[in-house]
């Protein structure tokens, strides 16, 4: 079969890229597929993958992805394939994974915001895409975003599968939890008897990271005598306004900002605790890593990863809009050694059973059913 895989960026540092090319190296390998990449840029991997460049205008910021839809319509011309399976809003294609929720949604209910002429113009490209008679099927990666999806398009239930993310296997090894908490902690310095929270994000507003410090306040305030409890932010984000918030709180001591890392999975091996508040995440691929490194997982029900994690045995699942005591309380809970590491297991056991060899046997059903 010959494919085409569409995104503007294959393999670099995004959710959608790196689910495009996780899955799309695995698919490559196999001796049934012939599998030609259509990207602005691309990094390329061990598979045997054609590659073609897809130019785009970067400005008017608007016409940005409309000059992608354009320019993909007009390579995928030039050959005949199979299947066109997009990553990302194009005018034509076969299939479509799914990687985020209508753009006008996204802006007005998760943003908060006013559509811009760059919104304006990526919501006119998605209606087009999804609205055409080319599309066989949508993928969403998570069940949240197939219901966000069938409040704005009349997609039909046998049109659309979720398929979600998944991990390697190979990156959570148990065996390296000693030397990775030694070595992360030492460098924050942390003590072995600290319980350390993780929080992993490129967007603390949204993630909601100030909503996690009130709660570490509360529960600092009320256990302080018990235990010594740390916060691990990770990631990048406006780290002086969240400092002024956490003196203000009286909690400046529990808080370690540890930046970007490429050794992510250091700091999951490292941690106790994983929290992702998120006011919107279609996905959240941290917290299938955390489950994966045994960490339990505290969500909200806006976290497309929501679909893996059963309240009680692999975390918690709070309200939709939190407060700072309920998150407190949810933290408190695993603050028992021998909960959290049942709890723990029990997410390991389940992110195993996500992984991207996976993901690819179920895209390949995929392919031959609509071929």
């Amino acid at each position: 079969m010959k494919i085409a895989v569409v995104i503007p960026k294959y393999g670099l540092v995004g959710g959608a890229e790196g689910f495009a090319y996780e899955l799309t190296e695995r698919l490559a390998v196999r001796d049934c597929f012939d599998i030609h990449v259509f990207a602005n840029q691309y990094r390329r991997g061990e598979a045997p993958i054609v590659f073609h460049k897809l130019p785009i205008l970067p400005f008017p910021r608007f016409i940005r992805h409309i000059s992608f839809a354009r320019s993909a319509e007009r390579k995928l011309r030039q050959d005949r394939f199979d299947l066109i399976h997009s990553h990302d809003r194009i005018f034509r294609t076969d299939l479509l994974t799914m990687h985020g929720i209508p753009h006008e949604r996204w802006i007005k209910n998760a943003r908060k915001k006013r559509l811009t002429l760059f919104d304006k113009s990526m919501t006119w490209v998605e209606k087009r895409g999804l609205t055409g008679p080319t599309l066989r099927m949508v993928l969403p990666v998570s069940e949240l975003v197939k219901d966000e999806l069938r409040k704005v398009y009349a997609i039909p239930e046998h049109r659309m599968r979720v398929i979600h993310p998944g991990i390697s296997k190979e990156r959570f090894t148990l065996p390296k939890r000693d030397a990775c908490r030694k070595q992360v902690r030492s460098r924050h310095g942390l003590s072995p008897s600290d319980v350390v929270i993780l929080f992993v994000g490129m967007n603390f507003e949204i993630k909601r990271l100030a909503l996690v410090l009130e709660a570490l306040a509360e529960l600092v305030q009320k256990e302080k005598a018990a235990f010594t409890l740390k916060l691990l932010v990770v990631g990048k984000g406006d780290r002086h306004a969240y400092r002024t918030l956490a003196r203000r709180l009286g909690i400046e001591k529990q808080i370690i900002f540890a930046g970007v890392t490429h050794e992510v999975e250091s700091y999951y091996l490292a941690a106790d605790i994983f929290v992702m508040p998120s006011i919107f995440d279609t996905f959240g691929m941290a917290v299938l890593e955390a489950m994966a490194a045994g960490l339990p997982v505290i969500i909200t029900p806006k976290v497309g990863a929501r679909d893996l994690v059963t309240e009680g045995l692999h975390g918690f699942i709070l309200q939709e809009n939190p407060q700072p005591a309920e998150l407190a309380a949810k933290i408190g809970l695993l603050l028992d050694p021998r909960r959290r590491s049942k709890m723990g297991e029990a997410a390991r056991t389940m992110a195993l059973q996500h992984t991207w060899d996976r993901a690819a046997d179920e895209m390949e059903a995929v392919y031959r059913i609509q071929r």
